[in-house]
This record gives structure tokens, C-alpha cells and sequence, in this order.
């Protein structure tokens, strides 16, 4: 058969660990060396030990033979599923001709507390009255429990959340290496809880489970809203269920005989830093034999009111290791090193000195005129780490809980030597799988791609947030929204959403309007005097991600069960906008609008509401959008069966396009506002009728030939614009903005050295220098979202509009540019999908791969007369191919999987 099957996953997970969902879904993908393999059939066998599974006893669940062309998604159906439950499975598949394959490899998923009633344990902390500042935030708490093994144990599993931020240890080791966990909720309604397997750490006789717990979003500096937004003190809550070999079971928790204690962790805070003294450490602190008689007993808080949930999304980790390009001594002392990548995660440092030295590092995007640490757009943020020296021979300190966005990184008050040797850059984020790979001929290109790909490290941190960087760290929605296509090419993105979402769905307000980013901080002022319950709720474009995001989850990963899952808040969204505009348009304000664009100037009006962050009026902007989200719900409503809702939402849909029309666009075609975005948005979003759309597209391009073929869209309209343009015929000039070096364009900042997309395209120009501090960050992915473009029709990896989850694929390179050649790479839920073209010796040659179980349609840039063929044969007589179409530029052929390789000839 030579089929193969991998990626065996679990809710999108490899092996996960403490799941709460009692129908777990199942997927794989298939590899095939011939063409044209499929699956006809699967079957999965679910056991309870490996014993069993290597019997072929599915003891938990045997599916039988399923007839299915299906390899995702697949809902587990076997008995109940129990807690603590460690589960294996693996699967089989028949291909096309009835012919079945050898049994995949083992996979793994196992079960947390199912019960509220199954934590026994108590909440404990230590309290402290230090009211924290800016430069002086709350200690760390140090946490001990003894536990006694009494045999010999089969599984001890251990058990964790907190309301906070912890490290767990075990007679000294570490468990783990998950960072900032339980990841950022709203604290009010859910936190996460995560699961480990310490069998091996476990040894007869005593124990030490020791706990380092830090602040993290629930009591630390969060946004901008300052410090205590959840609660004034963190708090742990942790279960060890021990199974012996006997049959016995033993559990141990948090409770009152816990010991406590602040320690050299004097000040910890994820945005502001830490400072932490060597002289005062512990040696032994969290192991058996530590004398803890100055510690005192643990407090123990009040139960938590909220729901204590599984942790679904891969938790935040140091994921690779940068060493500075450069580190320069200043006259004044100071050290200054260069790491060559705008990066977020923390400086690990090797030093030796005095006891008492006190060593401050300070972290900052980029440098001032002087080449000093430039660090006036952090706001309020400080970025400071301070060590104190012991005075041992070599002392190595990294911070545990803060994570920095940076670049630069300025050292002071240390005496001795600094060398490339003794730094480290620890890179953090999210541990999301990789998935996408483009590499082209353009070294600019290939720059803005690592940029774009740098961003989004930096920023899918728990939640998917703006930036970095300053005071706000904030899961803006709109944000997210316009970014996600793109970022579902980098990685996958899949769990990271599905978490994200819940919180979108908590934060939604009784009204039915979705907030401008989730998880939301109710009632919060900033410390700038802004009111963030009012300003920030409902946004155009912001809110509508609670529609747009499940809409392309369901899209890139065939996922109908998050649309069924949201479906209620996604209701209420569409009904709170159907109450508030009766008229069908949205004229409500304030609103962010094409948020960051560039002025036009083009003399068909001046309309009050718009702004130097948004010259696309709001009203057109937000109606737009309104459209869009209800055009969506009432296909989304189709697709799961609801269609009295479908018909509903079709015809308001109609009515808000027709409302639209007439409200703004005129006889000839023209939009309210005449910008590029206006009328990029119209099209994208399909609100005009067919007569208009050719106006609509002149338009654009005479508003890009006023500005002499520069963009001048903000964070929206650049996410759709490229899109509009290579798809209404014009790829050359798709490729002419794409590659355009002048202020403001893409390459722009890459030549000023920029190693991550800038919030603005103006972050800093020749003639004015650094845009204002407030809001100027150079880690900003939105503009990145021409990464989707990319992808797209440079690359040629794209979606059917009408299969979802690339179950069939178009490839549709666009070649142009300048460009020699292109190799792209894409794991897509199904598996892997290439596209890889160059020109060469008057021949454009397209190599083409297509993972087993699927299908693609494949555009080949040839005219007509244009001889083509495949494999060094005739197009017509290519095994598993079919031409279905041709037209004056381009042929069409369907292909099954394998590859595949097209030589056309000039």
C-alpha cells in the first residue's frame, strides 16, 4: 500500500496531558510516495494500557471500520472517560482500492480532574503588605510540602493551577519546562490547571514538593491598568495522585502544614522585572533535609469561585537561543549589547564579583541619536532586571517570571569584563508548532518574511497581543483578526485560537457586543486616564473578530465544532448590531477604523468622522464590516444545520448591502471617503454590485499612481489590499507595492535595519525620526498580515473557496516580481504541501507536492500556444492529472496527491 500515517494528535495536540473534554477529537495525517492515494476507510482502536493496544483489544474504544474519507476531527465514541486516565491509541486506514495499511505509531492523551470534588487541596500563598510601584514591584513566595512514598509506585501524577505564576520542583529538579503558566484568563471566570507525570522524580521514603510562585497577569502589572487587576496576592493549588503497584492510592495537596517564605526573588513582575539577591538564596529550599524552621505557615485563601479548566493551548517555553552580534563598553561604564533580533524573552547573564554588587539590566527596541538604549516608547514599563552578586566565583542569573521585548540590552554597574560569551538571549513564546517555510530569490523578501515570522513569536505569548514591549500587552481582537490567515501559515494556530476564543466568549458583555480584546479587564481605568470598559467594547473591525476568527479556524482547519461551540456568543454579537442599527448602518462612535493609515488628499470631501489614525470614515468603515460579519454568520448558521437562522441573517445581509450602497457609494461608483482602503474593503467584502466593482478596482489604482504606487492603507485595508489586486488581474502591481522600498511600503523597514513589523509605517522616517513615544512600537504584527499574501500568490499555497481545511488545495503561484524563483512549504492539517517554482533557461518549472488524502486545482501560468508538460511527458497524458480549464493566460488541471513537476516553455 506504501501509505504511511502521521501526526497522530489529540484536540490538535501531541500527547497531551490533563484534558477535560469528555469526546476528545482524534486526527492524522497521511504520506504516500505514488499519486492519487486517498482513504477509504479508518479505524481506531483507544485502550487503557499499551498491553492491550498491542492486542488489538480496544479495551476503551474500537471504532470498527469506519467508511470515511476523513483524517481530522474524527469525535472519540468509546466508554466514558475516566479521571487520571492515561489513554494510548492509534489508528489504521484502507486506501482507495479497499487495500489496508500496517497500524500507525502509539499516540497518547490523558484525563485531569473531572470533578470539583476530586481537589482536595487548599489555596495557599504568603501575603505581602509591600504596596508594589513601578520600580519596586511584590516579592516571590517560596512554597515547601513534605510527601512520603510508601512503595513502590506505578504512576504518580501531579496536579497544578494557580492564580499567579509558578515553577514546580521535586527534591530540587524542576518539572517542566512550561513558562508563565497557568496561561492569562479571565481570572473572574477560569483558570487553567496543568498536569505532570513525576513518576521518575518520586523516590521512597521523603519528598519535597517545593513551589517558586510569581505574580504573572492575576496580581502583577497588567496592560495598563497597574498592578492588582484580579487580586492583590498569587495563590497555588497543586495534588499529587500517587497509584502504587499494590493498588493503593495516595494523595497529597496544598494545605495548611505547607511552609512559606519570600526569598532572593525580592521583586518579580512579568512587565516591569525582577530584582533578585544572590546573597539571600536558599540552598536546599525546595528538597528533603532543608531546615524550614524560620518559615512559617502557609496562607491558605479562600476557595476559588471560578471554573478550574483543562490547559488546551501548548504553554509558553524557551524555544531558542540568540548570542549578541556585538557588546561595546560606553565612556560612562555602561555596557550596551547588540543581539541582533528584536526579540521577547530575557537576557541569561554569567558574572563574578563583590557580594553586594548590584547589576542593572535594561532592555529597549532600538537606540537614540546618542546610540544609547532608546526607551521612551515603553511608557510606563520599565524592562529592568537587577541582579545582586553573592560574591561566588561565576553566578549565572536569568529572570524566572518577566518577559521582556527587546533588542538592545544595557548592563551597568558591573566591574569586570562582558563578552558575547556570557550573554544569552532566551527566546519565549508560545510553543506552537512550525508550518510554514518561504524562501525566494528577493533578500529583502526573505527579510520581511523572518520579520513577520519574529512578530509573531513575540506577540502569541498566551494570548495574541499587540505588542511586546510597553505598558499594554493587551489580545487586541482586531488585531488578531486581520493577522490570523497569516499566522496560521507560520504555525499552528489552531489550539492557541481555540483558547483565545473562550476568552472573547468570556469577556462578551450582557449586551451581546464583544470586546476590543480579550481576556477584558472590566471597569479598569489606565494609569494614562483612559476608560477602557467604554472606549474599547464593540469596535468595528475589533468586535467582529468573535465572527471572523471561528469563521477561518473553521476555513484552514475544517473545524465545524468551534462554530458550534461559539455559536450563541456569535448571536448575540449579530443581534446586539441588528438592535443598535436599526437603520443598517453603523455610524456609532468612537471607532478605530482603518486603524494607522496613511492620509489621503483626494478632494471628493471632508467628513468629521475620521481621524489621523483612520482616513476612512468611520461610518463606511464600520458598515463594511457589519456587512462582512452578518454575510459570514449566515453561512456559518447553513453550515451546522441552522437554517431558519441562515435565511435570517441572509436577508439582513442583503439589507445592510443595500443600505451601504446607497448611503455611500455613488451613481458612478465612488465611496464616502475615497481611499484605498474604502475601496478595498467594498470589494473584498463583496458589498458592491458587479457593475461597480470595475470602478472600484480603476479607482484603487489611480490612488495608488497619485501616491506613486506607495500604499496608504492601515492595518485593515493592507490586510485584504494585495489580495483585491492579484485577483482582479493585476499581480503586477500586487508585486509592485510588495516590493516597493520608498516611505511607506514593507521594505521600508527592513532597510532601516528593522528586524520585526513596526506597529506604524512611519516608527522612524529620515526626516522625522522616532514617531511619537505613546504609541510607537516596533513589534507590532498587523501590518504583517501581507504575510497571507505571500503565501498566497508569491508562494501559491492557498484555500478552496469552498472545501475547508485544504482537503483540496489551489496552487496558484503568481510569477512576477523579479523574482528567480520561490520554494514554499506548508504543513497543512492534512499534511505537507509544497510549491516551489524558478525561471530558468527561458522555462518557468513548478514542482508541486500534495499530501496523501487530498486533492488540488493547480493554475499554470502558460498562454495559450504555450507548451507545457509534466514529468517530461504531454500535459494531456499525465497520470492522476486532468485538465479542466483554460483561458488566454492561465491553464487549469485537478491533481491527486504526490508530486508533480511542470516545465513551460517560452
Amino acid at each position: 500500500m506504501n501509505i504511511n500515517i502521521n501526526q497522530l494528535r489529540t484536540e490538535y495536540l501531541l500527547n497531551p496531558t490533563g484534558l477535560d473534554c469528555m469526546q476528545p477529537r482524534l486526527g492524522w495525517t497521511l504520506d504516500a510516495a505514488r499519486r492519487g492515494a486517498s482513504l477509504s476507510a479508518y479505524r481506531v482502536l483507544v485502550c487503557t494500557n499499551e498491553e492491550l493496544l498491542e492486542q488489538e483489544i480496544g479495551d476503551a474504544w474500537d471504532s470498527g471500520k469506519v467508511d470515511s474519507e476523513n483524517t481530522q476531527h474524527i469525535v472519540y465514541e468509546g466508554k466514558p472517560l475516566i479521571s487520571g486516565q492515561q489513554y494510548v491509541w492509534k489508528v489504521m486506514v484502507w486506501d482507495e482500492s479497499g487495500i489496508p495499511s500496517a497500524w500507525s505509531d502509539t499516540a497518547s492523551w490523558s484525563m485531569g480532574l473531572l470533578s470539583r470534588s476530586e481537589w482536595q487541596g487548599k489555596w495557599i500563598g504568603l501575603k505581602s503588605h509591600h504596596a508594589p510601584t513601578h520600580a519596586e514591584p511584590k516579592p516571590a513566595v517560596y512554597l515547601r510540602g513534605s510527601v512520603q512514598v510508601e512503595r513502590r509506585i506505578r504512576r504518580a501524577s501531579l496536579y497544578t493551577t494557580a492564580l499567579g505564576a509558578y515553577e514546580l520542583y521535586i527534591n530540587g529538579q524542576r518539572i517542566g519546562d512550561k513558562q508563565l503558566v497557568p496561561d492569562w484568563t479571565d481570572y473572574n471566570i477560569r483558570v487553567p490547571f496543568q498536569m505532570y507525570d513525576v513518576t521518575a522524580e518520586l523516590t521512597s521514603g521523603d519528598n519535597v514538593i517545593g513551589v517558586l510562585l510569581g505574580h504573572g497577569w492575576y496580581s502583577g502589572y497588567i496592560g495598563m491598568f497597574g498592578y492588582h487587576r484580579y487580586g492583590t496576592d498569587p495563590r497555588i493549588l497543586t495534588q499529587l495522585n500517587i497509584e502504587y503497584e499494590d493498588g493503593s492510592r495516595q494523595s497529597c495537596f496544598t494545605d495548611p502544614s505547607w511552609k512559606a517564605s519570600f526569598g532572593p526573588l525580592l521583586a518579580t513582575d512579568y512587565q516591569m522585572g525582577e530584582t533578585y539577591d544572590a546573597r539571600l538564596e536558599m540552598a536546599g529550599w525546595n528538597a528533603a533535609g532543608f531546615d524550614d524552621t524560620s518559615w512559617t505557615a502557609a496562607n491558605v485563601f479562600y476557595e476559588y469561585k471560578g471554573y478550574i479548566v483543562s490547559d488546551s493551548c501548548p504553554p509558553v517555553r524557551s524555544m531558542m537561543e540568540l548570542k549578541p552580534i556585538s557588546i561595546t563598553r560606553k565612556e560612562n561604564g555602561v555596557w550596551l549589547a547588540d543581539m541582533g533580533q528584536n526579540m521577547v524573552g530575557r537576557i541569561r547573564i554569567s558574572l563574578h564579583g563583590e557580594a553586594g554588587t548590584s547589576v542593572t539590566l535594561r532592555h529597549g527596541e532600538a537606540l537614540d541619536e546618542a546610540q544609547d538604549l532608546y526607551t521612551a516608547n515603553l511608557r510606563l514599563t520599565r524592562q529592568t532586571d537587577i541582579f545582586i552578586l553573592s560574591g561566588k566565583e561565576e553566578e549565572t542569573f536569568e529572570p524566572y517570571f518577566a518577559l521582556h521585548g527587546f533588542r538592545y540590552v544595557e548592563i551597568s554597574g558591573y566591574k569586570g569584563e562582558i563578552t558575547p560569551s556570557d550573554i544569552t538571549g532566551v527566546v519565549y513564546y508560545s510553543a506552537l508548532d512550525k508550518t510554514g517555510e518561504l524562501e525566494t530569490s528577493n533578500p529583502l523578501l526573505n527579510r520581511l518574511l523572518d520579520n513577520i515570522e519574529w512578530t509573531q513569536r513575540s506577540n502569541f505569548v498566551s494570548v495574541p497581543t499587540d505588542c511586546p514591549q510597553r505598558d499594554e500587552r493587551l489580545g487586541w481582537s482586531g488585531d488578531a483578526q486581520v493577522y490570523f490567515r497569516t499566522s496560521s501559515y507560520f504555525m499552528n494556530v489552531a489550539p492557541f485560537f481555540n483558547k483565545w476564543l473562550t476568552d472573547l466568549a468570556d469577556a462578551q458583555r450582557p449586551t451581546g457586543a464583544f470586546t476590543d480584546f480579550a481576556p477584558f479587564i472590566p471597569g479598569a481605568k489606565t494609569e494614562h486616564g483612559g476608560d477602557m470598559t467604554y472606549d474599547h467594547t464593540a469596535s468595528a473591525g475589533w468586535g467582529d473578530a468573535g465572527i471572523i476568527v471561528p469563521w477561518m479556524m473553521y476555513r484552514v482547519y475544517g473545524d465545524s465544532a468551534i462554530i458550534e461551540r461559539h455559536y450563541e456568543s456569535m448571536a448575540k454579537w449579530i443581534d446586539y448590531l441588528d438592535n443598535i442599527h436599526p437603520g443598517h448602518l453603523r455610524e456609532d462612535l468612537p471607532q478605530f477604523g482603518d486603524w494607522l493609515s496613511i492620509p489621503e488628499a483626494s478632494g471628493l470631501g471632508d467628513f468629521s468622522n475620521v481621524s489621523g489614525f483612520s482616513t476612512t470614515p468611520y461610518d463606511v468603515f464600520a458598515t463594511s464590516y457589519y456587512a462582512y460579519s452578518v454575510g459570514l454568520m449566515a453561512k456559518m448558521a447553513a453550515l451546522i444545520g441552522k437554517k431558519d437562522d441562515s435565511l435570517r441573517y441572509e436577508q439582513l445581509h442583503t439589507a445592510i448591502k443595500e443600505s451601504f450602497n446607497k448611503a455611500y457609494v455613488d451613481a458612478s461608483g465612488s465611496i464616502k471617503g475615497d481611499t484605498q482602503a474604502a475601496y478595498t474593503m467594498a470589494l473584498a467584502m463583496n458589498l458592491l454590485p458587479e457593475e461597480k466593482r470595475e470602478f472600484a478596482i480603476n479607482r484603487i489604482l489611480e490612488l495608488l499612481d497619485q501616491r506613486d504606487w506607495h500604499i496608504s492603507t492601515g492595518i485593515h485595508g493592507t490586510r485584504w489590499l494585495l489580495g483585491v489586486l492579484v485577483e482582479s488581474g493585476h499581480e503586477d502591481i500586487a508585486y509592485r507595492l510588495l516590493t516597493q522600498t520608498g516611505y511607506p511600503s514593507w521594505f521600508y523597514s527592513v532597510l532601516q535595519g528593522a528586524t520585526t513589523i513596526w506597529e506604524r509605517w512611519d516608527g522612524w522616517t529620515h526626516e522625522k525620526g522616532f514617531q511619537r513615544p505613546g504609541m510607537n512600537s516596533f513589534n507590532h504584527y498587523a501590518l504583517g498580515s501581507v504575510g497571507e499574501s505571500i503565501y498566497r500568490f508569491v508562494g501559491g499555497i492557498d484555500l478552496d473557496e469552498d472545501v475547508p481545511g485544504f482537503k483540496h488545495i489551489r496552487i496558484h503561484p503568481r510569477i512576477g516580481g523579479g523574482l528567480e524563483y520561490v520554494n514554499c512549504r506548508y504543513t497543512s492539517v492534512q499534511g505537507l504541501i509544497a510549491c516551489n517554482w524558478k525561471q530558468q533557461d527561458k522555462q518557468l518549472v513548478i514542482d508541486v507536492r500534495i499530501p496523501a488524502g487530498t486533492t488540488a486545482t493547480v493554475r499554470i501560468p502558460a498562454r495559450l500556444g504555450q507548451l507545457v508538460e509534466e514529468s517530461g511527458g504531454g500535459i494531456d497524458s499525465s497520470i492522476g492529472l486532468k485538465v479542466v480549464d483554460r483561458n488566454a493566460d492561465a491553464l487549469f488541471v485537478n491533481i491527486g496527491s504526490g508530486d508533480y513537476h511542470f516545465v513551460i516553455h517560452e
